[in-house]
């Protein structure tokens, strides 16, 4: 476990992102239009944007479908 932690340590901020690049989503609220209207857009690990989901439970199933891990940005 010891030589597991030392190789994160020392991994670049870019290896980093990429570790969980196609096991991990991200979504985050977001302003769709200039009129207000909000949704939710989807990003992979490294930031990259995915989709938008109208609702947040939208955007949870769609990455649950993808076989990757949700997590909340906020």
């Amino acid at each position: 476990m010891t030589d597991q932690n030392e190789q994160l340590r020392q991994l670049s901020s870019q290896g980093l992102a990429s570790l969980g690049l196609s096991h991990i989503a991200y979504v985050r609220p977001i302003q769709v239009d200039d009129e207000g209207e909000g949704g939710y857009a989807i990003h992979a690990a490294d930031g990259t944007r995915l989709a938008i989901a109208s609702e947040l439970m939208l955007a949870y199933g769609a990455i649950l479908e993808q076989d990757m891990r949700p997590v909340s940005v906020h």
